[in-house]
């Protein structure tokens, strides 16, 4: 119950964390609780320095998505992978989205991005869009720990049927879409307006994945995305 009572006190500080931090600690006994907050409340994790809560919690999603992740790209992309797209655009500033954000990774690397070519992250205004609500949350905890600002739509939606920035262009887009979805909601958007290219299958969801994201460039805006090897 005082672990509760300390998440509702943290959101009611901080309006990016307001109904998304975990309430549910009763669930655990006392003796794991009072043993994990020891582990943390350790003046080594001060000594250490830097970001080093936001690289703990970083280790816990890679260990968690392994667990259950069975979708590629649902839930986790890999580090190596989001670094190579995050170098590749080198965001310095401007519009950053990621229409499939998952636990927030292209946001945090993209951060790191900055740290290591001293720039600075209010240079840069950070976008993004999650369907599965727990992942939605996860996401916005990981931003508050790296002390990022994003603006992740007022709740959880699905990008095609519910686009929470419809107006938005980005001078960056980058993301790692879930493969080869059905029944993405097709029969509802056929005159939409971001088939510039041809309306996608109904069977199929990748190409509207990456006319969904050329639909939200700025006209000089460059995309790197992950897609399934078909």
């Amino acid at each position: 119950e005082v672990v509760n009572n300390a998440m509702e006190l943290v959101e009611q500080q901080s309006e990016q964390l307001t109904g998304v931090l975990p309430k549910s600690y009763t669930d655990f006994s006392d003796e794991l609780l009072g043993e994990l907050l020891r582990i943390f409340n350790n003046n080594a994790l001060d000594e250490v320095g830097g970001d080093v809560i936001g690289r703990i919690y970083e280790y816990f999603l890679n260990k968690f998505a392994k667990n259950i992740a069975s979708d590629d790209g649902v839930f986790f992309t890999p580090k190596s992978l989001v670094k190579m797209i995050v170098n590749i655009l080198e965001p310095a500033g401007g519009v950053l989205l990621d229409p499939a954000c998952g636990s927030g990774g292209m946001f945090v690397q993209s951060l790191e991005f900055l740290k290591n070519h001293k720039g600075n992250l209010r240079e840069i205004s950070i976008f993004g869009q999650e369907f599965n609500a727990e992942t939605w949350k996860i996401a916005q905890m990981n931003l508050a720990i790296h002390g990022i600002e994003a603006n992740l739509g007022n709740s959880y939606a699905d990008s095609f049927t519910n686009d929470k920035h419809p107006t938005l262009k980005a001078d960056f887009v980058m993301a790692n879409p879930p493969f080869n979805l059905s029944d993405w909601g097709q029969s509802s958007l056929k005159d939409d307006v971001r088939w510039k290219f041809g309306l996608p299958p109904a069977s199929n969801a990748n190409f509207a994945w990456m006319q969904h994201m050329i639909h939200h460039l700025s006209p000089k805006g460059r995309m790197g995305i992950v897609l399934a090897n078909g």
